[in-house]
């Protein structure tokens, strides 16, 4: 939330949107990283590989890789991304899975949308594979953890 006096930089003089010109930015290369977590029955958890729709956890990580690559087409105000990286990473523990997605590019915006979209997309992946075995689950905690930006080599 911006404070007083603070503009933002999707909001154009007159109130309305606007995608953010960019194009006077030097490149660099940008990290982002998001987490995500799906919280289940103990039961669920031990079964992800296993679901009537399959292997939960291998098309959740497919799905999130994915999902960042199309980033600029479910956010407005996105910029398209040359991503020269994309990781999602799942950690099974009793009761939740833990997703954590990294996006990296080379370019003059952030990769901050890219990440959180990849870490929401595998958690709603694997709450739609497994639904039908667990109704309580919820999906919690869609954060960004960390960003980095450094001049391009």
């Amino acid at each position: 939330m911006s404070g007083p006096g603070e503009r933002l930089s999707h909001v154009a003089a007159d109130g309305s949107v606007r995608m953010v010109d960019v194009g006077a930015k030097p490149q660099s290369r940008r990290r982002a990283v998001a987490r995500a977590t799906v919280r289940m029955a103990p039961a669920t958890a031990a079964r992800l590989r296993e679901l009537p729709k399959g292997d939960a956890l291998a098309a959740a990580q497919l799905a999130g890789i994915m999902a960042a690559k199309r980033t600029s087409e479910l956010i407005p105000l996105c910029h398209t991304l040359p991503l020269t990286a994309v990781d999602v990473r799942l950690t099974v523990t009793e009761s939740t899975v833990e997703i954590e997605a990294s996006a990296e590019t080379v370019a003059q915006t952030g990769v901050e949308m890219e990440a959180l979209v990849a870490a929401s997309t595998a958690a709603l992946t694997i709450y739609d594979m497994a639904k039908a075995v667990d109704k309580a689950m919820t999906v919690t905690d869609v954060t960004l953890v960390e960003k980095h930006k450094e001049p391009a080599t």
